[in-house]
């Protein structure tokens, strides 16, 4: 081994260390093993200088380039030549203590072990000249007109391994910036030990101490680290936008349909593109369908999603936009305005847009307009979202957001979670909220993106304790501080800020934290100028410089890449699990389906809706041929049980009261007149409309066979009533049949003695009626009569016995004067209140003239049936008009009147109904069914029953299990 002598000192290269040449002094230091040797020595140097190789007595001590042993050399007397090699040691020694400590620095910088200079130099080399792009592009033009050759594009690509090597070892400088931070906080000993050196040192030394100290060394080496580690980052954002340049047009390409295997030789350098897409694609349609299923089989959805939690107002929407690179969802000024959860789905995509599950309009993300009209329509779908009287909704808004280099994932954000509740909110807007969030979070396989406002006091927290109940080990939780630029400016001690991140302020435990600043507090503030105010803010904050925060852990850029990693990791453990769940589940409901409905269609309740649809239009077709004649005879029945209260008692009686036929004439053409400009036309819509509701009902509810399902029996009720519902008569129906009826009303002229007849019957079939319904009613005033008292054993009442002396005592009355007219004379009232006293019976006025008034009605039907059948031989003396007083059949001219009156109406309005009303009325079905099949709320209130249940859980478990299946298998085959 060759020993160097510079002066009077002699230096160890083993060691690396300057000795004094006298003798009896050797090296303590332990020394690594060096090629030539076979262990470990010392040197020891005599009084001439001459070295000779010892053992290393501590060689079995471990060496630390951070800790340094004293060493100890005995005085030599001052003035001789010992001392003033002693004196050249020591200048010696300090100028090499500040070599080894540059060195140090600098080779823990770079990870090697050259000399800053040389590190310097190598590290310039590394870096390519961007300038020029021909190393990184095919040197062709791009043409978009022309066919792109993509086998040679990706075989023009250069390698990633070759890339991966121009880039820094981020590890080993992450580890010496620790070393930065370890030798400053040990270097109060250095430099103590280096002042007592100093004293005795050369004034050479004295002045370099005076220039820079090693604390300024430190820092200013720090500074030249982090603007390598900028560079370096500037160079990979170009890189980065290069590459998402080149997948841009890739993905646009393969939109037009290029042939498969050219995409396949593509994926080999663009790993990020259609397959990425398609997966997360997939998945997100697996959980659209398990929003909305509800098993009785106990088979849970725990399929991995990024659910986002957070305190009100802590950054929770604003994590989530800078993820997604948009401005998405709408903004408040400290309102909340997140009122239910909206699922994110994140893919890559050749343009920045943005579609609802259930719209097909694409939002362009790069315009402003488009930006605006996507949050108000979030805004809105919130809003229709909650139910009236509540603040928050539980029903799911699904969006999907596409992008070139946005991560692919799943994420639901959350309403923020609130400790009061204010003015205008539910009273159950707190519980709401915390119930929302833990069952999203109760899914084992749910990765917890915890959200915390860093710019005020972490004691105020409400969802740190939330996410430590639902994840206590912190195996699935993600901590994000948002708002650091206002933690570092406001926060008193920044260590607080370390703290946080560190997972040693709150109990909660975590798998990552991130720190992230999410703009200035601007609602006007774009996604580019977010990420350089971010970045700008890292790169100036002490937080980063000082090792409080690692570069790893902020900007949302690698929080995005941390949560996306996490989730496929979560997703490819457990969605086998998740798959053979769904099988067990689809055999029980297969098995249960065979066992109850044999010889049933596995029909769900959309389809079921649309076979009972077909059903009901037959129906309404079938109203269409239903015969004239038969619309005529019900139309005429029921419109006479209308109106024929009102003619008995208000025409034809009134005029019956009459001696002559000059005044019953008159009387009755003045009341017909009356009834015909006013109530008759509108009480004839009213039975034609009934009529036709009557029909339709019928044919509704009517059971065609053993084929017939019940199933439908409620649907159909309701569209039934909801078509009548919405059917309004044609306005100018009343005013033509007001004409009609006039002009038939005021005809005579009886020309046929089978309409005589006919008239002759009607009338006396019409007095008969009446007088059976008002026999029924005397009978019930007066109750049972002797016959049936003795043989069925029944008594009358009180007050039918007071009503049957009143009877027999106004039926005195009558057979004396057998002409009476229809009411009593206030005597005659008093006549037959003060017979009935005679005999022991009170009676009030009130009782005597309403039993006068159906004995009178009883009296003068039974005379007019004699009457009538005097006339049904009358015909030829009307027809010649002889004046006879006993033949005056004028009140059977009436009734033919009224007859010829309801045959003309119950004609018009039949032509009416097959005209127009009834297609009408098929209209409104068909808009009623159209209404019904949009709402998914009415139908399952309409369509009911276990076997629906069964059939639509059915459908849905298959659906899911191919669907996860396929996941399963494209997942596969990407890996």
């Amino acid at each position: 081994m060759t020993v160097l002598r510079p002066g009077n000192a002699v230096v160890c290269v083993a060691c690396r260390v300057l000795l004094p040449a006298h003798g009896g002094l050797r090296c303590r230091l332990p020394l690594q093993k060096l090629p030539s040797l076979s262990r470990p020595i010392h040197h020891r140097y005599s009084s001439s200088g001459t070295p000779s190789r010892v053992p290393c007595r501590s060689a079995a001590r471990s060496y630390s380039s951070l800790t340094r042993p004293t060493y100890r050399f005995p005085r030599p007397p001052p003035g001789g030549p010992a001392y003033q090699q002693r004196r050249s040691f020591w200048v010696a020694r300090l100028a090499a203590r500040f070599l080894k400590l540059r060195y140090l620095l600098l080779g823990s910088a770079v990870g090697g072990g050259y000399t800053a200079k040389k590190t310097f130099e190598e590290w310039k080399d590394m870096i390519p000249d961007f300038s020029e792009y021909k190393w990184m592009v095919p040197d062709f033009i791009w043409d978009l007109n022309e066919h792109i050759d993509l086998e040679k594009i990706a075989n023009a690509l250069p390698d990633l391994e070759e890339l991966s090597k121009l880039l820094p070892d981020l590890t080993k400088m992450g580890e010496n910036l620790s070393f930065f931070k370890s030798l400053v906080s040990n270097d109060t000993s250095g430099e103590a030990s280096l002042k007592s050196a100093e004293d005795t040192g050369s004034e050479t030394s004295d002045r370099q101490h005076k220039k820079t100290t090693d604390k300024e060394k430190v820092d200013q080496l720090q500074e030249e680290l982090l603007r390598t580690q900028l560079k370096y980052q500037r160079m990979l954002e170009r890189l980065e936008k290069e590459n998402k340049d080149l997948r841009k047009v890739v993905l646009l390409k393969d939109d037009k349909g290029i042939h498969q295997r050219k995409v396949k030789l593509l994926h080999q350098s663009c790993p990020s593109v259609s397959l990425q897409k398609s997966l997360i694609e997939m998945y997100s349609e697996v959980l659209d369908i398990l929003s909305d299923y509800d098993s009785n089989y106990n088979t849970q959805d725990h399929l991995p999603r990024v659910v986002v939690v957070g305190d009100q107002s802590a950054g929770k929407t604003s994590v989530l936009e800078m993820i997604a690179q948009a401005r998405i969802f709408p903004r408040g000024s400290g309102e909340m305005m997140t009122r239910s959860p909206v699922k994110v789905t994140l893919s890559e995509g050749p343009h920045h847009v943005a579609r609802f599950k259930d719209s097909t309009r694409e939002f362009d993300l790069g315009k402003e307009e488009d930006l605006a009209a996507l949050r108000r329509e979030v805004e809105i779908r919130m809003r229709k979202s909650v139910k009236d009287g509540q603040t928050v909704s539980p029903e799911t808004i699904s969006l999907t957001v596409m992008g070139p280099g946005i991560q692919r994932m799943v994420l639901v954000d959350l309403p923020g979670v609130i400790s009061t509740v204010t003015t205008g909110m539910a009273a159950d807007t707190k519980e709401s909220i915390f119930t929302m969030s833990r069952a999203y979070m109760q899914n084992p396989n749910a990765i917890i993106l915890c959200i915390q406002d860093g710019s005020v006091d972490a004691e105020r927290s409400i969802v740190t304790d939330l996410v430590s109940q639902m994840d206590p080990q912190g195996k699935r939780t993600i901590f994000v501080l948002t708002k650091v630029d206002l933690a570092e400016k406001n926060m008193a001690s920044p260590s607080r800020i370390q703290q946080i991140v560190e997972g040693r302020l709150f109990p909660m435990k975590a798998l990552g934290y991130f720190a992230v600043v999410t703009g200035k507090g601007s609602s006007n503030e774009n996604i580019d100028a977010i990420k350089d105010y971010e970045e700008e803010f890292f790169q100036n904050s002490k937080l980063l410089k000082n090792g409080m925060l690692m570069a790893h852990q902020v900007t949302t850029k690698n929080l995005s890449l941390a949560v996306s990693d996490c989730f496929w990791k979560m997703v490819s453990e457990s969605v086998e699990q998740q798959a053979d769940a769904f099988k067990a589940s689809r055999f029980n409901l297969e098995t249960e389906w065979k066992n109850n409905y044999p010889r049933l269609r596995e029909l769900d309740r959309n389809e079921l809706f649309e076979k009972a649809k077909n059903e009901i239009l037959d129906e309404v077709v079938s109203l269409s041929q239903v015969t004239p004649k038969h619309w005529e005879a019900i139309l005429q029945k029921k419109l006479w049980e209308r109106v024929s209260t009102h003619f008995l008692e208000n025409i034809y009686l009134p005029a019956a009261q009459s001696m002559n036929s000059g005044t019953f004439n008159t009387t009755v053409d003045i009341k017909l007149k009356q009834w015909a400009d006013k109530q008759l036309p509108h009480k004839t819509l009213e039975v034609a409309w009934e009529t036709l509701q009557g029909e339709f009902g019928r044919f509704m509810s009517h059971r065609q066979g053993r084929d017939q399902d019940d199933i439908f029996d409620r649907l159909k009720e309701a569209v039934r009533d909801e078509s009548i519902q919405r059917h309004r008569w044609s306005e100018s129906a009343e005013d033509s049949l007001r004409v009609i009826q006039q002009n038939t009303l005021e005809d005579r002229s009886i020309t046929d003695r089978q309409e005589w007849d006919a008239a002759a019957r009607f009338m006396e079939e019409t007095l008969r009626a009446r007088l059976n319904d008002t026999e029924a009613i005397i009978q019930d005033m007066v109750g049972p009569d002797w016959k049936q008292r003795w043989l069925y054993w029944r008594s009358r009442s009180p007050d039918q016995s007071v009503c049957s002396e009143t009877r027999n005592e106004l039926e005195k009355l009558l057979r004396l004067r057998e002409n009476h007219t229809a009411y009593l004379a206030s005597d005659e009232v008093t006549t037959v209140r003060k017979n009935l006293e005679s005999r022991g019976v009170n009676v009030e006025p009130s009782l005597i003239k309403d039993t006068w008034h159906q004995l009178y009605r009883r009296h003068f039907l039974q005379r007019a049936l004699l009457h009538c059948s005097l006339c049904k031989r009358g015909f030829y003396y009307f027809q010649q008009r002889f004046e006879d007083a006993e033949m005056d059949c004028n009140d059977v001219v009436l009734f033919w009147r009224i007859q010829k009156m309801l045959g003309i109406t119950a004609n018009t309005l039949r032509q009416q109904l097959t005209n127009s009303e009834v297609r009408r009325l098929e209209k409104n079905v068909k808009e009623v069914l159209e209404d019904f099949a949009e709402d998914s709320g009415k139908k399952a209130e309409l369509i009911t029953g276990r076997r629906v249940q069964l059939a639509e859980e059915l459908k849905k478990v298959r659906e899911i299990q191919e669907k996860l299946e396929a996941f399963i298998q494209a997942l596969q085959q990407e890996k």
